[in-house]
């Protein structure tokens, strides 16, 4: 099926670019939005993108709360894709959709998990939408030819969406590519969790190397993903983080008096567990009546049992609300509930450069943020340095406590204004340094 906005004239009068992506809604979860929101802005400077994205998706999240309308210059095109996840999700529909969602049992894995991830790792390689590759092939490079398309785009994970282009440049005479990396590749956490054989590690390197080596610009969103890929090429690599899209209901919604809300916002899988945060509050709780009086532990998204356990015993159970996932624009106003936000990513050091999309949007709230991540984690070149924020390690316990202490006592404090430098990380300025990327691209 192929669904298209026929608006010739306008895409006559600008640059077409093919945008090659998975997730795209319905989806849910922040893999989808840095795309839709490049793909409506683009226009803005005269560049007309065509979306590339599948017909039946096995989506782990769905959205379906109402999206806003692109611009009539974006063509949308939906082709079948066949999905492994769907063949085995009616045998283990529970272990199936942990996997797919990241869900990935740290201690002690049962022996169907085991063999869950074995044949992830060593039969879907790069990733389980890899059959999706030689269809988009065949369709794309007719529909390139016949559309006088010259520039693709492609954004991963999952990464199979980078061999799809990498194929199209290979057989397209003067087809200029950007891969878009949300994510690395061979040096993401999970890799180790697989039980990938060494066959099944060459593989994944040597289809790494294919695509950095063949696109013509790297697109990274962190800083430690561009240094890494700058020791594995020689391909022009720039930085263009995610950011956020201003929310008209900010003025209109306040934190609750009398109450203490700390809001995360996103997945806490079970490496993402900041033990000494728990340990931090729970103390708190024992030290200060009112502080255990007042305090709100809300969770927007997906909580592991790991996690939860954790936190029982510091006696937080009483105090956690878990709302599950909730759409996008209800997930932004808790954002502004809060009277302090917590932003945490896993303690190692192939984490370091990932910037959580969320950062961004915690930014434009003006709420203080306390965030929780690996020794040198590039989020501290997003945050500013003020009084309202705190980025400490999973060691950084005496720090936690004292800081979350000073945020209670300040009482409801929304911060007066918006630091000038976070403007910078609006999609829509985000986009104008994307289009110039994509007018200045050369095929070298």
């Amino acid at each position: 099926m192929e669904e298209t906005k026929d608006n010739k004239a306008s895409v006559n009068a600008n640059q077409k670019v093919l945008v090659i992506a998975y997730y795209w809604p319905p989806a849910g979860g922040p893999g989808v939005q840095r795309w839709f929101h490049f793909v409506k802005h683009l226009p803005s400077f005269g560049i007309a993108p065509v979306v590339y994205v599948p017909e039946n998706p096995q989506y782990p999240m769905v959205d379906l709360s109402p999206k806003e309308a692109l611009p009539k210059e974006v063509s949308l095109i939906k082709r079948p894709i066949s999905e492994p996840y769907k063949w085995v999700s009616w045998l283990f529909k529970k272990k199936t959709l942990q996997l797919s969602q990241g869900l990935i049992q740290e201690s002690k894995p049962g022996l169907l998990e085991r063999f869950m991830r074995f044949v992830r790792g060593n039969f879907f390689i790069p990733d389980a939408r890899v059959s999706w590759v030689a269809p988009s092939v065949a369709y794309l490079s007719s529909y390139i030819k016949k559309h006088n398309i010259d520039t693709v785009i492609s954004t991963g994970p999952p990464h199979s969406m980078h061999l799809i282009a990498n194929e199209l440049v290979k057989s397209t005479t003067n087809l200029k590519w950007i891969a878009d990396f949300r994510d690395p590749w061979t040096t993401i956490g999970y890799h180790n969790d697989l039980y990938m054989t060494p066959w099944a590690q060459k593989k994944h390197l040597r289809l790494e190397s294919a695509v950095l080596q063949n696109a013509h610009t790297i697109l990274t969103t962190s800083f430690t993903t561009k240094a890494l890929f700058s020791k594995k090429t020689a391909t022009p690599i720039e930085v263009i983080t995610n950011g956020f899209e201003p929310f008209v209901y900010s003025e209109k919604i306040q934190p609750e008096e009398n109450k203490f809300s700390l809001v995360h916002i996103g997945s806490l899988l079970s490496k993402r567990n900041p033990k000494i945060l728990w340990e931090a509050i729970g103390e708190l709780v024992v030290e200060n009546k009112e502080f255990a009086a007042q305090l709100s532990l809300d969770f927007v998204g997906i909580v592991s049992k790991e996690v939860k356990a954790s936190m029982a015993n510091h006696g937080l159970t009483p105090y956690c609300n878990f709302h599950g996932y909730i759409p996008h624009d209800e997930a932004r106003k808790c954002q502004f509930k809060a009277h302090l936000l917590l932003l945490i990513e896993i303690d190692s050091e192939a984490h370091k450069g990932i910037i959580p999309g969320k950062v961004f949007e915690y930014l434009q709230s003006l709420r203080p943020i306390l965030a929780i991540g690996p020794k040198d984690w590039d989020v501290a070149q997003i945050l500013p340095e003020n009084n309202s924020n705190a980025l400490g390690t999973y060691q950084d316990k005496a720090l936690i406590k004292s800081y979350i202490q000073n945020r209670f006592n300040h009482g409801i404090e929304i911060l007066a204004a918006s630091d000038p430098a976070i403007s910078k990380f609006e999609r829509k300025n985000l986009t104008r340094a994307l289009s110039k990327i994509i007018k200045n691209l050369r095929r070298s």
